[in-house]
């Protein structure tokens, strides 16, 4: 029996079980304080707590469900993010506080030969991949939506990076014996709507994206357990695609016949069909499309917004980039409004859908303000605009974004 095989058969313990509990009830008494996301449309301080279930010190944007941001200075120390700060978003709060994984059981059925209902047990016999991937909420940097939108608030903590372990979910498919008919797939999780009538939170696949030998069932997250509140036992990991994919305790797979038309398809989680999902605030009647793969993006995580830095000849900015669901090509760095970049050094490739470091040494004519921008461009020649996107739901922000400092003679 290896470590994955020992940590998945071992059923949480009552302990983890009745801290989960509490932690969705009320901010931990360990809250360390407030911090302000510089939001442009309304209150901006969030607190900072410890507390909630194998997380560390994050961002509390709401208790039920839990939305649990990750602080930016977490990306600069290392482009893959710590299993305790890595960002927590569920749709309802009506989800396990523990999970028996001995008794747990993964359900395939819909248009199959054979339904299958897997154990951890099983799925742990399987062939495993490993595979590095940022998980990045649809509404990641809603926050900075002008004019505002409804919804979840976020910095640009609501995303994280991780070597997922798993199984391929074409491998489990291939067991049940997809019928030729098949054109989706649907999954859902243990997670149940808390409110009378309301959908049960589900999301679905084309069938050759879902057999495409990427997406996986992951039960491991750099190296260790999921996380109960990042979908222990078991999650999807939809490699390039925004987060709403990624269901979390995993626990039902249905083939179906033909496109997904309820709720979380049909409804929820569609953008414009405009380029960039940009539309004129205020547009009535657009025509839309379910959210998929992610843009570029970029961030300077080595420095805060209108943080003092000394006056030397030369200033070292580092951050992180993602190309969406494409490699990180090249990231630039302004530090004029965009009239002039700079190249910057790229570290090490860990995969096209992981994040990739970029380090840059910035000239210093003096002191002053200074802003500073940085650009991804993708391997297939995608790059981030200058203008910032708008629609109603909030999604899908890529445009090249912004940190201000103050250099000082005296800093």
């Amino acid at each position: 029996m290896d470590r994955f095989d020992a940590m998945m058969t071992a059923p949480l313990g009552r302990r983890q079980m009745l801290a989960g509990t509490a932690a969705m009830l009320a901010v931990p008494a360990g809250a360390q304080g407030l911090v302000d996301l510089r939001l442009p449309g309304g209150p901006s301080q969030r607190p900072l707590a410890g507390g909630f279930p194998g997380k560390g010190e994050m961002i509390v944007q709401r208790i039920h469900p839990p939305l649990l941001e990750t602080p930016m200075e977490v990306f600069d120390s290392d482009v893959f993010t710590p299993n305790d700060r890595f960002f927590v978003r569920w749709h309802w709060s009506d989800f396990p506080t523990s999970v028996d994984a001995g008794a747990f059981r993964l359900a395939v059925r819909g248009r199959v030969r054979r339904p299958l209902s897997i154990g951890l047990a099983q799925l742990l016999r399987m062939p495993r991949v490993e595979l590095a991937a940022v998980n990045q909420c649809s509404g990641n940097s809603r926050g900075l939506f002008e004019p505002r939108v409804p919804g979840a608030q976020w910095g640009h903590g609501a995303m994280g990076n991780a070597r997922w372990t798993g199984v391929r979910l074409r491998d489990v498919l291939d067991q049940a014996g997809v019928l030729s008919d098949a054109v989706a797939v649907r999954f859902a999780g243990l997670d149940g709507a808390t409110v009378e009538g309301a959908p049960r939170f589900e999301k679905a696949l084309a069938i050759d994206h879902a057999r495409d030998g990427e997406v996986m069932i992951a039960f491991a997250m750099n190296g260790e357990q999921l996380p109960l509140l990042n979908g222990f036992p078991i999650r999807l990991v939809v490699p390039g695609w925004y987060s709403t994919y990624w269901i979390k305790m995993l626990s039902d797979i249905e083939v179906l016949s033909a496109p997904d038309d309820r709720y979380w398809m049909a409804k929820a989680y569609r953008i414009p069909t405009t380029p960039g999902a940009d539309i004129v605030p205020g547009t009535k009647d657009f025509p839309t499309v379910p959210i998929g793969r992610m843009v570029p993006r970029s961030f300077v995580t080595s420095l805060r917004e209108g943080q003092a830095v000394p006056l030397r000849p030369t200033m070292p900015v580092g951050g992180i980039a993602l190309g969406g669901d494409r490699s990180v090509a090249r990231v630039e760095l302004s530090a004029d409004g965009g009239r002039s970049w700079q190249p910057t050094r790229l570290g090490p490739d860990h995969g096209r859908y992981s994040f990739r470091r970029w380090d840059a040494e910035l000239p210093l004519a003096g002191p002053g303000p200074l802003t500073l921008m940085a650009r991804c461009t993708n391997d297939a020649g995608e790059g981030q605009p200058m203008k910032a996107i708008w629609n109603p739901s909030g999604f899908m922000r890529g445009n090249v974004e912004a940190v201000s400092v103050e250099v000082r003679a005296d800093a």
